[in-house]
């Protein structure tokens, strides 16, 4: 099933149990997948990779709001941006343990013969299409800058 689909429905089950909060987040999340299918080039249909593209950014958002309205005394407004990521988290695919990105990440330089940071570059290519969505990007940078390191 489509995440939007999964969001239509998710969208009428919150209305139906009266859940304002995760409405709102629900709504942002359509929203976003709305925007992207009407953007000029834009497909009417997207696949899993920009689906994943949305949510981080939305997540990304989520994450700044939360920390400027906690820096500003505004725990209230902090509070609310942190229940709407955790919701838009739930439709994110699971992200891998550092442990399991490190044995991939090893296999892909032993593989292809990488070694120094000269291939770093090369690695965080691979590493990229790899890990698409399961593995947050600068984790996965500093696992390469310290494994190409040795």
């Amino acid at each position: 099933m489509a995440l939007e689909e999964i969001i239509n429905n998710d969208i009428k089950a919150a209305m139906l149990a009266r859940e304002s909060q995760k409405l709102n987040a629900l709504r942002a999340v359509k929203s976003a997948i709305l925007l992207a299918k009407t953007q000029k080039g834009g497909n009417s249909e997207l696949d899993e990779e920009s689906e994943i593209k949305i949510l981080k950014q939305l997540v990304k958002q989520r994450q700044e709001s939360a920390e400027t309205y906690k820096a500003q005394n505004r725990e209230d407004l902090a509070a609310e941006e942190q229940f709407q990521l955790d919701i838009i988290q739930t439709y994110l695919p699971q992200m891998l343990s550092p442990e399991e990105v490190e044995a991939t990440l090893k296999a892909i330089i032993a593989d292809n013969g990488f070694s120094g940071m000269k291939d770093m570059g090369k690695v965080m290519g691979m590493a990229t299409k790899t890990f698409a969505g399961k593995a947050d990007n600068k984790q996965v940078s500093d696992i390469v800058k310290r494994l190409l390191a040795q």
